[in-house]
């Protein structure tokens, strides 16, 4: 089966996963209304929603510059900025391909090699997880009373479900990996003759590489400012839409805390992203506060489509300023070579 088939089944069974969550979410509500709530917004505060999300961009991606220095690189801002960006455009294609993108991107712009930079890259999403059950903790704490039965009943007790059923699948797979690991580690050298299994090992020690990073900054604080004020933005991006519906004006900060937990769930969801998946969860949370579904569509319509077009804008941008670096960067070494040769030529005729 050719990749590129492979590729489009993928996309295809992703986007049938959006699609059934899209109608989850949107079955119970009429699109004339829909419609008529989304003209009545007022996005003066969607706007400073999305002001915060740019904010939470740069510094995730300054963030990301100090993962990759202990590599022995500094990559500027603008390009690292370019190479998370197109890795957020990339996951409307397919999800967590982003990741790949970024890495990618990267390495043409500022030559880090994508094995160390994918380690970085998932010390990267480590913080965000630990940020996210910090803030989950937070939300049991500050409202157990109004916001457990939620969690519990409509996101753990199912997902342990799932998981518990998937276990028959899961552990013997699990195991089957750690012998076969444990096999790799004892014939290791005997393997390495062979090409692609060279190219396995030198790919994971590349990534382990990029993974060490943490342990080798030196500019510990300063990831620990970043990672406070991503999510700082996250939430106060999540707040302000509040205001921009009559419904949910009145909803205070702890709120949005709690809608930027489910959220941040829908967004991990296995769908290009988080499309259907955050319009389902972050309507069905808001049920909670007698908010009726229809409405919760809209403001998870509101939030996810303007943060979705935001990153698409900026996606394509750094897409097309990357192609535009490249391809000077071609031409400067065509034009170093011109000279070099003219050079030549008029030495030897001299």
């Amino acid at each position: 089966m050719s990749r590129k088939l492979i590729t489009g089944l993928k996309i295809l069974l992703f986007t049938a996963v959006a699609v059934f969550f899209l109608f989850l979410a949107f079955r119970e509500v009429h699109l004339s209304d829909l419609v008529h709530e989304l003209k009545n917004a007022d996005y003066s505060w969607v706007l400073l929603s999305l002001f915060f999300a740019a904010l939470a961009f740069v510094s995730r991606a300054m963030r990301w510059i100090i993962l990759i220095e202990p590599l022995g690189y500094k990559p500027s801002l603008k390009n690292t900025f370019y190479a998370l960006m197109s890795g957020y455009l990339a996951n409307f294609l397919l999800p967590r391909i982003g990741e790949l993108t970024r890495c990618g991107s990267l390495n043409r712009t500022d030559g880090v090699p994508v094995d160390a930079l994918l380690g970085t890259v998932i010390i990267d999403r480590f913080f965000d997880v630990i940020i996210l059950i910090i803030l989950l903790a937070v939300v049991f704490v500050v409202k157990i009373d109004f916001f457990g039965e939620f969690i519990t009943d409509r996101l753990f007790i199912p997902f342990l479900d799932r998981l518990s059923f998937s276990a028959l699948i899961w552990v013997p797979a699990v195991f089957f990996i750690l012998i076969i690991a444990v096999l790799f580690f004892f014939i290791r050298k005997k393997l390495l003759k062979n090409r692609m299994f060279s190219f396995i090992d030198s790919t994971a020690r590349g990534i382990l590489s990029g993974m060490r990073t943490l342990f080798r900054m030196r500019k510990k604080w300063q990831f620990i400012g970043h990672t406070l004020f991503i999510w700082l933005m996250y939430f106060l991006m999540t707040w302000v839409v509040f205001f921009s519906l009559p419904f949910t004006s009145h909803l205070r900060p702890v709120d949005a805390l709690f809608l930027l937990v489910i959220g941040g769930m829908g967004m991990s969801a296995p769908v290009q992203a988080g499309i259907g998946a955050y319009h389902w969860i972050v309507s069905l949370g808001l049920t909670l506060y007698n908010i009726p579904r229809q409405e919760g569509v809209v403001f998870a319509t509101i939030t996810h489509e303007s943060q979705a077009l935001l990153m698409i804008l900026l996606g394509t941008f750094s897409v097309i300023m990357i192609f535009i670096q490249q391809k000077r960067s071609g031409k400067e070494v065509l034009s170093g070579r011109s000279d070099t040769e003219s050079s030549f030529i008029i030495g030897k005729e001299t």
